[in-house]
């Protein structure tokens, strides 16, 4: 239940009423539109026809769906979709969902869980998955994991940035364990940066905000989406309100934040007390607790936080990677369905659409009698080697977490929104040097609950996935979705309409392309 994935709060999208308008073909379209082209399409399709049933598996076992007044599941609109389609529980979505997962887990007695390990990288021999080393931080020893098969559903990356939605674990770790296994890393320059992070923590304030009618103001009052986005307004893709908004700020109409940080409003006091209650009472608890802001009669002070990882681990359509045995679902893989821009509400449904298609392709594969065979001796000893006498006995002299927070502000000031090359070289030439920097100082000895080793194994994955992200966007010379060049501001579908595809080398990442899938849907300029 510490998964981050209780942190959604605004909605999970399907199609559940064809009968009053939407459609399947719909939902397919908004998502390829919204990625700004680059989604590969017969995945979308899977996808969006995979959806509804989730939604209504999820009742069966107890899920308590927001409902409408005839009794029906309630949907509500999101930004990017064309019809109200994003399912939700007031707002906690997320919490909810998980909630109501873990306690049919509870009923599985074939289902064992190991909470408080951490895995530290995965075994395999001539492509075939054989299984994982992990530290179980209760006793602080170093175990081999054999398995016939594996999932990696470790979430995003979000915590190489400082101004963000992410919680502290939310550190790439899973993306970390593919790259030095081999696998590749796909679209890491696609990072999606949320509209309303609560100034100045980052906090999530949930689309449903706007969907459930908020507005966006600028200093003088003004709904300034209407100069940006006229037909959407509030409720145009995340990356196109965040470059809205940073626009306003950066022509002088922002509105001054805590801390004096320039920022927008989110206003919702039109929406009356009783609407904020019933649809949005987390976050007015929220902004209460941590600005003494009442949402019901005061504006509240947002501006794009980093929120979600487009790219992640390369995978086949049915979340495989290239290692045999091995799947990816949730953020962690990069299928890819959100393209360069995902929409929002479509993360929950593809952590719950891919989780069972990986989840009976591993089992299919297991049944079929597949076996890793005999581990090998040396790769664990040489895990072992890594974690104790590189990290935990290491000499270095450098604070791993000052080296964390440099990193955190690098990232926020240069791969931020707006980038450019100059911007993303100076990036690229500091986290590098951070890397140089003998960070691997474990001033806690002990054993048992050795939080301080987790913290400076999870430094070693936020470097290495800033670096690939880095990389890949100095690379990708256009704009696209949410990687948006100042020096390359059109989109360039001749040259760049192909994923990035970036894999560990002994010295720098290597980046090379694969072609997107297109099977219906030609590129078209984006209009909202």
């Amino acid at each position: 239940m510490r998964s981050h994935s209780v942190a959604a709060e605004g909605g999970t999208a399907a199609v559940l009423y064809p009968d009053e308008g939407d459609s399947i073909e719909s939902h397919i379209w908004d998502t390829i539109k919204g990625s700004d082209f680059l989604a590969d399409q017969d995945a979308v399709e899977l996808f969006v026809k995979s959806a509804p049933e989730e939604i209504r598996l999820l009742e069966r076992w107890g899920m308590p769906w927001s409902r409408r007044a005839d009794g029906r599941i309630a949907q509500r609109p999101f930004g990017g979709h064309e019809f109200p389609r994003a399912t939700f529980a007031s707002d906690r979505v997320g919490f909810h969902e998980m909630q109501t997962l873990y306690g049919i887990l509870q009923s599985c007695r074939n289902v064992e869980f190991h909470h408080e390990w951490f895995a530290t990288s995965i075994l395999h021999r001539h492509g075939i998955f054989q299984g994982i080393t992990a530290v179980e931080l209760k006793t602080g020893n170093f175990v081999l994991v054999r398995a016939k098969a594996g999932i990696i559903a470790t979430g995003g990356a979000g915590r190489v940035y400082g101004f963000t939605t992410y919680g502290y674990h939310s550190t790439a770790d899973g993306h970390y364990l593919a790259y030095r296994a081999g696998l590749a890393l796909k679209d890491m320059e696609f990072i999606q940066f949320h509209p309303t992070g609560l100034v100045p923590r980052g906090i999530l304030v949930t689309e449903a905000s706007r969907g459930e009618g908020g507005f966006l103001v600028n200093k003088d009052g003004e709904r300034f989406m209407k100069r940006y986005a006229p037909s959407k307004m509030e409720l145009a893709p995340r990356d196109v309100v965040s470059r809205s908004e940073i626009s306003e700020i950066n022509e002088g109409r922002g509105i001054e934040g805590p801390d004096r940080i320039d920022c927008v409003g989110l206003d919702l006091r039109h929406l009356g007390k009783e609407k904020i209650l019933e649809r949005l009472p987390q976050i007015r608890e929220m902004t209460m607790k941590f600005l003494g802001i009442d949402p019901v009669d005061e504006i509240i002070p947002v501006e794009p936080a980093a929120h979600y990882a487009m790219g992640g681990i390369h995978t086949d359509i049915s979340g495989a990677t290239e290692i045999r045995g091995l799947w990816a679902a949730g953020e962690t893989a990069s299928v890819s369905v959100h393209g360069a821009n995902r929409l929002g509400a479509n993360s929950t449904s593809l952590c719950l659409v891919y989780g069972r298609i990986a989840g009976k392709e591993a089992t299919d594969y297991v049944n079929d009698g597949h076996d890793g065979g005999e581990l090998s001796k040396a790769q664990a000893l040489s895990e072992e080697s890594r974690v104790y006498d590189d990290t935990l006995h290491g000499s270095g002299s450098e604070n791993p977490y000052e080296i964390r927070d440099r990193l955190q502000r690098i990232m926020d000031k240069h791969a931020y929104v707006f980038r450019t090359s100059e911007g993303l070289k100076t990036a690229l030439r500091e986290v590098r040097q951070l890397k140089e920097e003998a960070y691997r100082r474990v001033t806690d000895k002990a054993k048992e609950y050795n939080t301080n080793l987790e913290h400076v194994l999870e430094l070693d994955s936020l470097l290495e996935t800033a670096e690939v992200m880095l990389v890949s966007a100095l690379a990708r010379q256009e704009s696209r979705g949410a990687h948006a060049r100042l020096d390359y501001p059109k989109r360039d579908d001749a040259n760049w309409l192909k994923h990035t595809v970036a894999r560990k080398t002994a010295d720098l990442p290597s980046i090379d392309y694969v072609p997107v899938k297109i099977t219906k849907y030609l590129p078209t300029e984006r209009r909202y």
